[in-house]
């Protein structure tokens, strides 16, 4: 079991939802303010953000030695050293971001992407996030788990063998983890359906069964999140922004506040849905089994001292709780009837010798 501020999620839920405002605040409080209120609206249980250092995060040499941009990031005005430096959450913001969440009621966390931004945040979060592109820098990974707090870890972009080497770390030194699928392209085209891959969830849950599986998405729509909620994941992140059409890196493929309550109603409906796994006249359809099912039935008039044969009986609906169903014919074939059954009453033993 993992516990995310006041809620307590095993593997079979509840859902969590969480609202990745990420660097769709575009570098205003008052607009991360904003988001934090829209996402509880909305139907989010967390509002997530990043919490980056541009110098500590990407080297501007090494990508200007790539030449070209690539990916979702094709379409950024700035070089991607001023992209991330515009969207970096400052410290200074950690504490109002968690009191505003508090006052409206959603919880709060966020990825930190350096050792100091671990520390920072610290007192602030009842979990940390990992993002993807971590999975292989294991010595932040440890830092994290030490902090002996939940730990979500993303998986995009990943090998399995990238996989077991960070839950390997996970599962001697966290708390509790969540697993996450991921699939981290970010160009919101309908092609990534093709390679969000969500059976691995299944691959997941067989090789990792004390685990919650999570998905964090970033396809257009709800169907991924569907699909997810189906294989076993309950905790389930997407983007969130207030427009998808504003500029900045996240705000193209993120959910708006009418998604993603779509969103939200419809994986509860599922949810509903998927039920327990067991087989059984569920309440609301006992009614139906009485409408529906057949009952042994007489054929015509029968008077009492005549003996049963197959020639005697009907097979016809509704069934009360006292009649017979036809796979019990050979019980009361062959007996003596004890008192008159009309034709198209119920044969009840109670009726027989």
């Amino acid at each position: 079991m993992v516990k995310i501020g006041n809620t307590n999620i095993n593997k079979k839920g509840p859902l969590y939802f969480i609202a990745d405002i990420a660097a769709n605040h575009d570098g205003e409080l008052s607009r991360a303010y904003k988001l934090i209120k829209l996402a509880k609206e909305s139907g989010a249980h967390a509002a997530k953000f990043q919490n980056f250092q541009a110098d500590k995060i990407v080297s501007d040499f090494g990508f200007k030695s790539l030449n070209q941009k690539m990916s979702h990031q094709v379409s950024w005005k700035k070089s991607v050293y001023e992209t991330y430096k515009d969207v970096g959450v400052s410290f200074d913001w950690t504490e109002k971001l968690k009191k505003k969440c508090d006052e409206v009621g959603i919880d709060y966390f966020t990825s930190p992407y350096d050792f100091e931004s671990v520390d920072k945040v610290a007192p602030f979060v009842s979990v940390y996030k990992i993002g993807s592109g971590d999975i292989t820098w294991l010595d932040i990974i440890k830092y994290i788990a030490k902090k002996k707090k939940p730990v979500i870890i993303a998986t995009g972009a990943s090998s399995a063998e990238d996989v077991e080497r960070a839950m390997n770390i996970l599962k001697k030194h966290a708390n509790d983890v969540v697993l996450m699928q991921c699939n981290t392209n970010y160009t919101a085209s309908a092609e990534n359906f093709k390679h969000i891959n969500l059976n691995v969830l299944r691959f997941y849950a067989q090789k990792y069964p004390d685990v919650v599986l999570g998905l964090s998405d970033h396809t257009p729509g709800h169907s991924t999140v569907l699909g997810a909620i189906a294989l076993g994941a309950v905790v389930l992140e997407k983007h969130f922004t207030d427009n998808n059409n504003r500029e900045g890196p996240d705000h193209k493929f993120a959910m708006n506040p009418t998604t993603w309550r779509e969103m939200v109603d419809r994986a509860n409906e599922l949810y509903l849905a998927l039920g327990n796994g067991v087989k059984t006249i569920e309440k609301n359809e006992r009614e139906s089994a009485i409408l529906q099912r057949r009952a042994i039935r007489a054929k015509f008039d029968l008077k009492p001292g005549h003996v049963l044969n197959r020639d005697h009986l009907d097979f016809l609906r509704p069934i009360t709780n006292a009649g017979l169903p036809p796979y019990q014919t050979s019980k009361i074939v062959g007996k003596t009837i004890m008192k008159k059954i009309k034709k198209g009453e119920e044969i009840t033993l109670n009726k027989l010798e």
